[in-house]
């Protein structure tokens, strides 16, 4: 097998590709021959060093990467839902860059109906964390008012088709103005551009009274007024720093600590008298908690059998040229999901 190794922070060139012996799954494991793997900024924050779980669980070399999809080839003796020549995606704790990965059975979805293997790739990593924000930090009527931060992207594609699907007024802010057309593909009310718009007039515009949530991944450039623009209950919910990252390689150190400055700092008190709240999370904290990764799989498949939600495009790149790949998401100029293809 073959994957990409990481031995200590940097520019693209250090996602170097590596030999290593076949994988043997453990007794509740499934081993995968993957096919495709879904490329998320979370990827090149751990190409840089700035990941914590990264560092938390396993430090240089790491091989990044937190989804595929692919074939099973082998089963450990103790699980109970798939079989060797069954088509899955799985959610993984790093170590997805590769040709072969062992996961707990528990992290493995067959590939739904109307998926191809690329874009079944990009599912499980940017759905899952669309589905832990959306329902399990904040109760939201049916009559709440969204706001979603990059929404063109991975995650936030998910988040729009997810709010949708509750009834929620949606409203998705992009970044460039040729993002538009392809955000209009998941119907959200509301489009802003704010490459073209004034984010925070057009905001107030849209819901004058404020969002009952609003999904933020980019940082200290916009968590302040995100707050400010909550409704009474309303939440803000973090669950990325975009924004502290350069559009180049290596990691810009001033910018880093500009933004950590710039961040703002909320006082708990305040929460009291605005009844408003932020939460964060980074789910591959969370992979040990069964019981929400299962509540995230049945929600997810409950909505695909009604049709609620479909595949995010993707943007295909090879394998062998995995820097390219971190060099197209780091300018964020992309739409969707970029996966990796993998031939065997």
């Amino acid at each position: 097998m073959q994957k990409v190794v990481v031995e200590g922070p940097g520019s693209f060139d250090k996602l170097i590709i590596k030999d290593f012996p076949d994988l043997k799954p453990s007794e509740q494991e499934v081993l995968i021959k993957v096919k495709a793997i879904g490329v998320n900024f979370a990827d090149v924050c751990v190409r840089l060093g700035v990941y914590s779980s990264a560092k938390k669980y396993v430090g240089w070399p790491i091989t990044p990467g937190f989804e595929v999809s692919g074939e099973v080839i082998k089963v450990g003796g103790g699980t109970k839902n798939f079989k060797v020549g069954q088509k899955v995606l799985a959610f993984t704790r790093f170590n997805a860059y590769a040709t072969q990965v062992c996961v707990p059975e528990d992290q493995v979805m067959p590939i739904p109906e109307g998926f191809s293997i690329n874009e079944a790739s990009g599912f499980a990593a940017v759905f899952f964390t669309a589905f832990h924000a959306l329902n399990h930090h904040v109760f939201l009527p049916k009559s709440s008012r969204v706001l979603i931060h990059s929404a063109a992207g991975g995650v936030g594609s998910a988040l729009v088709q997810l709010c949708k699907a509750k009834g929620f007024y949606t409203v998705g802010v992009i970044g460039s103005s040729h993002k538009r057309k392809y955000l209009e593909q998941f119907s959200p009310d509301e489009i802003i551009d704010k490459s073209t718009q004034d984010l925070w007039i057009k905001a107030k515009e849209f819901s004058p009274k404020g969002y009952n949530a609003i999904f933020d991944a980019n940082g200290y450039k916009t968590v302040s007024e995100s707050y400010k623009h909550l409704c009474s209950t309303g939440k803000l919910i973090v669950y990325g720093a975009h924004d502290f990252i350069s559009e180049k390689g290596n990691l810009n150190y001033f910018k880093a600590a500009l933004g950590l400055f710039k961040t703002p700092k909320f006082n708990p008190m305040d929460f009291i008298t605005t009844n408003k709240g932020v939460v964060g999370f980074n789910i591959s904290y969370l992979l040990d908690e069964k019981d929400l990764i299962k509540e995230c799989i049945d929600g997810l498949n409950s909505l695909l059998l009604e049709g609620k939600i479909k595949p995010i495009p993707v943007t295909e790149v090879d394998f062998e040229n995995v820097g390219e790949a971190h060099r197209l998401i780091q300018s964020r100029q992309t739409t969707g999901k970029l996966v990796l293809t993998v031939k065997h």
